[in-house]
């Protein structure tokens, strides 16, 4: 076949799908003389020709099958719905995703409208496909005839009179349409349906299942139906969910229930301790601002995050709360018992730092910059006041320090940025660019990236020399630095504060060397790494570890900065 033949080929393909869609269009656009079968046809054709992947298929055609069922469909949109259910099966794939789609559409159709004669013949159509559902004369999945129900609102008297229509009918009815259901429930029951059995259970108000049913979903670790039914049963249900969850050891699952259904004051022991359980999470983390919130001002809850802190040696936190919510009976911070927490984790007086400089203006800006630049290696590290507000950005990093072996210089880069933003920007290019500095970080590439994202007018914080990041030395997989600062020194760090306000000025002096340590330790962990002091973990074969081959360079450029490590490990 030439060129030209291919062409007119194509040409006729093409016109055939244009036209194709042309006619579901038009049939859409007025469903007044559209019967459910052609309806069915053509929307599961409509969905084949589709070019999108299948999830945004589904969304796009569900808001379209809303938007056409205002095009007068007969005798009205649910009845036609309903009718439309009963002929999907017929379709031999994805009969339970297009019976998902119309009842979804519809249920958005009806959300904001009154009820109308429509909806109750409607019902009595749903009843019947339930009906015949239930008997096999209709294959529907169990959860689309759960949907089926929910979305028509079908009732037990909706199945009585179906039953009463129907040639089974008896004098009786409501007995029967009773027994039709139990019997269905107690096949879901049998199946291990449990979901589909208590859904069932609540739509049609039978109570009669009690505790043994309940026990019998929890010994089939199925959660979610028990939760489901003891809420529809009420309290005495919901107290018997909540011990059975205590007997299994589940305690969290134990306190959801209790906090979602108001049953603080029958599990007062169990509510507290959950509690207790999630502060001393959030304290571990540093959260204590969120700890804080999560009180609620609990008096009970308070004094145990006011131990917490006293545990954790944060003693300016221990005032803080005492103060603002009037706790008598605390040791104050000069109280604390000594020696509680030296001998657990590391101090800044060990490391021989001799001096802590605060950096806020031009003049010791300039001479921090002198001094660093006379150094061969320091550590760097920054803070920043967390934000607890769900996905809104970070706070600017507020503070960066510099430590060398002996002195560490903080740099108040909220202040300067303000007054001499320029003068920075030289200052610390003078340091990071340098090839003479060795510069050592901690998973120093999140805080490269929350700098550049805090001053994006600066320089300074594109482009990086002689940049060892100690974590990829090591290859700690726990514990962050503390846990390596432990590994290597034999003590770990206290990150107690580590999520303080570090945007408050003046900082406390906790912060201060709190920031000087994170920073001064790298230095001393290096001091190892360059063959000082071997870990004994290290075998022989590594006495000196080559971390040469981990210095980086990072620029705006992600692949040439890929490039430049290879290049540089290469040459090592």
């Amino acid at each position: 076949m030439g060129l030209e033949e291919r062409v007119e080929e194509l040409h006729i393909v093409e016109d055939k799908n244009r036209q194709a869609w042309t006619v579901r269009l038009h049939a859409f656009s007025d469903l007044s003389h559209v019967s459910p079968v052609v309806f069915v046809y053509l929307l599961k054709e409509y969905y084949f020709a589709g070019t999108l992947k299948a999830t945004r298929k589904f969304r796009a055609l569900q808001q379209h099958v809303h938007q056409i069922l205002h095009n007068a469909p007969q005798p009205g949109p649910a009845s036609f719905i309903a009718q439309c259910l009963y002929v999907l099966p017929l379709l031999e794939t994805n009969n339970e995703g297009f019976s998902h789609l119309i009842l979804s559409s519809l249920r958005r159709l009806l959300k904001n409208q009154a009820p109308t004669a429509d909806l109750l013949d409607a019902k009595n159509i749903a009843a019947q496909l339930f009906f015949d559902a239930v008997r096999g004369f209709v294959t529907h999945d169990e959860r689309i005839i759960i949907k089926i129900l929910e979305v028509f609102d079908v009732g037990m008297v909706n199945i009585e009179n179906v039953i009463y229509k129907s040639e089974a009918s008896s004098n009786n009815s409501s007995d029967v349409a009773k027994a039709f259901v139990e019997r269905y429930i107690f096949e879901m029951v049998e199946r291990e349906s449990y979901i589909t059995a208590v859904s069932l259970l609540e739509r049609f108000s039978i109570r009669q299942s009690g505790q043994a049913f309940l026990l019998k979903m929890m010994e089939k670790k199925q959660f979610k139906a028990a939760e489901k039914w003891a809420t529809f049963m009420g309290k005495p249900m919901l107290c018997v969910i909540v011990n059975k969850y205590l007997d299994m050891k589940l305690l969290k699952n134990a306190y959801v229930m209790i906090k979602k259904n108001n049953l603080q004051q029958e599990f007062p022991d169990v509510y507290y301790k959950c509690k207790e359980s999630s502060l001393k999470k959030l304290a571990e983390k540093g959260c204590w601002d969120v700890a804080e919130a999560r009180t609620n001002s609990d008096r009970q809850l308070l004094e145990f995050l006011v131990y917490l802190a006293m545990e954790a040696g944060y003693s300016e936190k221990v005032d803080e709360l005492c103060d603002r919510y009037s706790l008598q009976g605390f040791r104050t911070a000069n109280e604390t018992e000594p020696g509680l927490l030296e001998n657990r984790y590391l101090h800044l007086n060990e490391l021989a730092i001799e001096d802590i400089i605060w950096v806020d203006d031009v003049k010791d800006l300039h001479e921090a910059t002198s001094y660093i630049e006379g150094c061969k290696v320091v550590g760097i590290d920054c803070e920043w006041k967390p934000n607890y507000v769900k996905g809104s950005k970070p706070n600017k990093v507020s503070i960066m320090q510099i430590a060398s072996e002996n002195t560490v210089f903080i740099f108040d880069l909220i202040k300067l940025f303000e007054d001499v933003p320029d003068i920075l920007d030289h200052c610390l290019t003078r340091i990071l660019h340098s090839p003479r500095v060795l510069k050592l970080g901690y998973n120093f590439q999140c805080d490269v990236k929350q700098l550049a994202h805090s001053y994006e007018r600066l320089e300074c914080f594109k482009h990086y020399e002689m940049l060892l990041d100690i974590q990829n030395v090591f290859k700690e997989p726990r514990g962050g630095l503390s846990g390596l600062a432990k590994k290597i020194l034999g003590v770990g760090l206290n990150k107690t504060r580590r999520n303080s306000n570090w945007e408050q000025r003046p900082l406390t002096q906790n912060q201060l060397e709190y920031a000087a340590l994170d920073a001064a330790v790298l230095v001393q962990i290096f001091r190892h790494v360059d063959g000082h002091s071997k870990p004994s973990h290290f075998s022989s074969g590594r006495a000196k570890l080559e971390w040469k081959s981990y210095i980086v360079s990072h620029m705006d450029n992600p692949a040439k900065s890929k490039e430049e490590s290879v290049r540089k490990r290469k040459c090592e």
